[in-house]
């Protein structure tokens, strides 16, 4: 049976938000947005190259996906991981959706609707491995 990792940036004094881009999402009235970016280092760098070789798929909500939907299918290759890229990465690796408003088909390749999270997360683990 597959492990499920959570992965979240989240702030010493408990802000989780995403990291990236300071417009990504500014609900609440959350003005920090791309916080992360200048701490980055070699060390976290090393941390989430060895977490994305292992992945074996992402399990989403609605706002991670249709975010990184309209972010990786055009973002140029680097060389995050050993011998590949963070984007054929991301665009090749399965993507299961959590979300009661999208309709299947989805957009990004490999992406999946998942609408019983009780049911099918489980069944997810089994079918991974």
């Amino acid at each position: 049976m597959a492990k499920i990792v959570v992965s979240d940036f989240l702030t010493l004094d408990g802000v989780m938000q995403a990291p990236g881009d300071p417009n990504e999402d500014r609900s609440g009235g959350f003005e920090h947005g791309g916080w992360q970016l200048p701490y980055g280092d070699d060390v976290l760098g090393k941390a989430l190259s060895t977490t994305m070789a292992s992945t074996g798929g992402l399990l989403l909500g609605r706002r991670t996906y249709e975010f990184f939907a309209g972010f990786w299918p055009s973002a140029p290759d680097d060389e995050f991981l050993e011998g590949d890229s963070l984007a054929a990465k991301m665009n090749s690796l399965p993507k299961y959706v959590v979300s009661r408003t999208l309709k299947e088909p989805l957009a990004w390749d490999n992406s999946r609707l998942i609408g019983d999270v009780a049911n099918e997360v489980p069944s997810l683990r089994d079918e991974l491995g």
